[in-house]
């Protein structure tokens, strides 16, 4: 686990289409200053402010996720995010020059791919977690997203689809670096081959294509070459709730679990987690090789006084991350 800030080594330059706007775009990953966090501007709008990537920004999540602020929106951050969050990179200032960033391959294989080759490093300020302490939980009928205590950031994803090639699918995911590019970061977004028809009859998901999407029609995936993964379906929707509850502003140790859900209820669950401040802490992590035995994912446990202590210096870092 990584316990301090990390950033780009370089920048990161993508170009493509938006999904649903059809829109070419040009995006611009660069390095950013501890404490930054995560931070959109668009470079075709002059007095556009930049946004950072927090769920009290966000505005819209019928299709996806878009964030917004003053005027200026940016849609469609999920999958970046994801990559961000997957990759434990805390602190960049991405910039794009239309209001949808680039679809890509339909996953964040591409994002993650280019910000492993620009390289990651490591910076002086420590990184801040939620730590969860009592269970959170919001759901509505059959939908549900819950988030219990736990020493890692873990996320289990149900999904249930009445199609005989989805079905039932469940997939556990203990995130790292390691297991989010080679286990989640290739599952692309998925639709059904009547509501892409019908999306395009009223004008969306112009940049929608089997270039950037798994399309489902009756009987058969209609990509030639199939699915990547077997439950490639599940493993996307864990994609999209790694990316939306970045959104939170900082990393979570605790495990997250996802019956059904899809952005407009994360978000929900991200409200409902923010009010509930009597079941988390915001808390430093420090390795201690004196008190190792101790040290659960290295939450420093300070004896020098003959007592236990936690580092709780997050003052200057949640004033950046998490100001609503």
């Amino acid at each position: 686990m990584h316990i301090q800030q990390q950033t780009l080594a370089e920048p990161v330059i993508c170009y493509g289409m938006g999904v649903h706007s059809g829109k070419k775009v040009k995006l611009r990953i660069l390095p950013a200053p501890v404490n930054h966090g995560i931070q959109f501007i668009r470079s075709d709008q002059p007095d556009c402010p930049k946004i950072p990537a927090r769920f009290s920004n966000v505005i819209d999540t019928s299709l996806a996720t878009v964030i917004g602020h003053e005027g200026c929106i940016i849609s469609t951050i999920e999958h970046l995010m994801a990559a961000f969050s997957g990759l434990s990179i805390d602190n960049a200032l991405v910039e794009l020059d239309n209001y949808e960033l680039p679809i890509m391959d339909g996953s964040a294989a591409r994002f993650t791919e280019k910000i492993l080759s620009a390289g990651i490093t490591a910076q002086p300020g420590p990184k801040c977690f939620f730590v969860v302490r009592k269970p959170i939980k919001v759901e509505d009928g059959d939908k549900s997203v819950a988030v219990y205590p736990f020493d890692n950031y873990r996320i289990t994803c149900s999904i249930d689809f009445p199609h005989p090639l989805i079905g039932q699918q469940s997939y556990t995911i203990d995130v790292s670096p390691a297991s989010f590019s080679g286990e989640i970061s290739g599952a692309r977004t998925f639709g059904f081959f009547h509501e892409v028809e019908y999306m395009k009859k009223m004008g969306l998901a112009r940049g929608g294509s089997l270039e950037n999407a798994v399309v489902v029609g009756k009987n058969e995936i209609m990509n030639e070459g199939g699915l990547r993964f077997p439950d490639e379906f599940v493993r996307h929707k864990v994609l999209d709730c790694i990316g939306d509850f970045s959104l939170i502003g900082l990393p979570i140790l605790g495990h997250v679990v996802a019956n059904r859900s899809g952005h407009a209820f994360n978000h929900a669950f991200l409200e409902e987690f923010f009010r509930r401040k009597d079941a988390w802490e915001t808390l430093t992590l420090r390795e201690n090789s004196r008190d190792a035995e101790t040290c659960r994912t290295g939450i420093c446990r300070d004896r020098t006084e003959g007592r236990e202590s936690l580092v709780r210096d997050t003052r200057s870092y949640i004033s950046g991350a998490l100001a609503v």
